[in-house]
């Protein structure tokens, strides 16, 4: 493949649904990074929302390079060199490249961790200690942050199989930082929608929503499965209760994303998902994944694409979302 970047890949491939899943997600993440910790007042007006803020913006990560992608870029490319590596999903590797980014920067841009939740820095210092990645996640109430909702796209880009094998992918790579039942199925609800969105289905929020009760009702476990029921009408609740605001509450991303995606391009997508403030690079990118495989990475700004950083990281492999994406 020959290193055009970014844009060149875009250029070659504008239709490209899977790729567009993953680049969107990098874009998304990127684009929202300098906005981080604002909450919605403090942000410039949509058309300022650019990988470069305005001037005197007082911008997260000051030190960072603009268009890097974050920890959540970089543990979606974690699970996706664990799937095309093994062609399956191993929980273990998965595990493993998770201490490796943490540790020594394996998939960061530059090598440099520069953003890392709380929960996942607790849940990885457990793993750092010997508890098993089934274990090691929290598994409190209070442990639903976002953390594995940002990073599960790869699971619904690979995925030929069905809906259940998804679903059980998608809560086992949660464990390993956000153990929860509710961050378990935020986790196999976005995968749903992801595919969804690959199949071109004219509604993929509901889709998912019927095929996730589905999974359930036919789950294994009678003890899980009530587990799950409940949770998902907690899912189905949120926003009757609460309007979204893109922190970083596992629910609230989900329906900041939900909000987001009723944009009609890539661009407005994800600046309406920086726009709620907050969490704002978790956000986009969870927005942005989904954004990419609707609009394709011809629908990706190209200044964008120009300004993101890491494509080393990546070109390894963006060949095989080519090939398994046809």
């Amino acid at each position: 493949m020959s290193h055009d970047g970014f844009l060149g890949l875009a250029q070659q491939h504008p239709a490209h649904a899977t790729l567009g899943g993953l680049v969107g997600l990098l874009v998304g993440d990127a684009l929202g990074v300098p906005y981080e910790f604002h909450s919605a007042l403090q942000l410039p007006g949509r058309m300022a929302i650019e990988m470069q803020p305005p001037a005197g913006f007082p911008r997260a990560h000051t030190g960072v390079p603009i268009g890097t992608w974050s920890d959540d870029g970089a543990q979606a490319l974690c699970l996706l060199a664990t799937l095309i590596e093994h062609g399956h999903f191993s929980l273990v590797d998965f595990a493993d490249r998770l201490l490796r980014w943490l540790d020594r920067g394996y998939l960061a841009v530059d090598g440099r961790v520069f953003d890392v939740g709380i929960q996942t820095a607790d849940a990885l210092d457990n793993l750092r200690d010997g508890v098993s990645p089934r274990e090691s996640g929290g598994a409190e109430v209070m442990d639903n942050g976002n953390g594995s909702l940002m990073r599960c796209l790869p699971l619904a880009l690979l995925h030929r199989g069905t809906d259940l094998a998804l679903v059980h992918e998608a809560h086992l790579q949660s464990l390993p930082t956000h153990a929860h039942p509710r961050s378990r199925i935020a986790c196999a609800f976005y995968c749903l929608v992801a595919t969804g969105y690959l199949q071109g289905i004219a509604d993929p929020w509901a889709s998912a929503d019927g095929r996730l009760e589905e999974v359930y009702k036919a789950w294994p476990d009678a003890r899980e499965r009530n587990e799950y029921f409940r949770e998902l009408d907690v899912l189905r609740g949120f926003p009757k209760y609460d309007a979204p605001r893109g922190t970083g509450y596992v629910l609230d991303t989900i329906w900041s994303v939900r909000r987001a995606l009723e944009e009609s391009t890539f661009e407005d997508v994800v600046r309406t998902a920086i726009l709620f403030g907050n969490d704002t690079d978790t956000t986009a990118c969870v927005a942005g994944g989904l954004a990419g495989i609707r609009f394709g990475p011809g629908g990706i700004p190209p200044r964008w694409l120009e300004q993101l950083r890491g494509f080393d990281l990546v070109e390894p492999m963006i060949s095989t979302l080519l090939a398994r994406g046809q």
